[in-house]
């Protein structure tokens, strides 16, 4: 994934100012990594409402534990690492998850209840759920100079001057290198689903 970039030293600035308990100066630094960071958990949670949930928590961390933060260390990376162990917690907490018999019965013998799918097709939506997660693979396999454009372009939704203005490069460059990164992931796919 391809980050916005911003100058370290300001960080380590603000991040200074913030210790001193400038709240103003902490504020900054949430609007600076907001966006990414809550790219970053929906991609791990495929959730929105779980993201925006671990990454209020992650700022809130944050903040309790700017003692913490190294000058040596960047503060986004840093932060990163306390959204990434959220959505870790988040991801083990669903793991653990009992299964609720809403039939009341918990019992191996009993015969399970069978809900109706909401769905208009559930074979269809399997199939659908699969092809994400192949997708998802192989578009963490592919090279970062295919993938960086791809996450830009088709699933953050940025529009190419802006992923051409990331990339460091011409928007003709960025598009051209999408057309390739997405040849290179159809390719990738087919082989995967053959």
């Amino acid at each position: 994934m391809n980050f916005q970039k911003t100058d370290a030293r300001s960080d380590l600035r603000l991040v200074r100012l913030s210790r001193k308990g400038d709240r103003n100066a902490f504020g900054e630094l949430a609007r600076r990594y907001y966006r990414d960071c809550l790219n970053f958990a929906k991609y791990m949670l495929q959730s929105r409402s779980e993201a925006d949930d671990v990454v209020q928590q992650a700022f809130w961390k944050a903040f309790e534990h700017l003692d913490q933060c190294l000058k040596e260390t960047e503060f986004f990376r840093w932060l990163l690492r306390i959204v990434v162990n959220e959505c870790y917690a988040v991801m083990r907490t669903k793991k653990r998850r009992k299964f609720l018999y809403l039939d009341g019965q918990n019992t191996s013998e009993a015969r399970p209840l069978e809900l109706v799918s909401l769905a208009s097709d559930p074979e269809h939506e399997l199939i659908k759920r699969e092809m994400m997660e192949v997708l998802r693979t192989e578009i963490g396999r592919i090279p970062p100079l295919f993938r960086n454009v791809i996450l830009l372009r088709d699933i953050e939704q940025r529009p190419m001057p802006q992923v051409a203005d990331y990339l460091g490069i011409t928007v003709a460059a960025a598009k051209s290198r999408l057309l390739r990164a997405r040849r290179e992931l159809r390719t990738r796919v087919v082989r995967q689903c053959a």
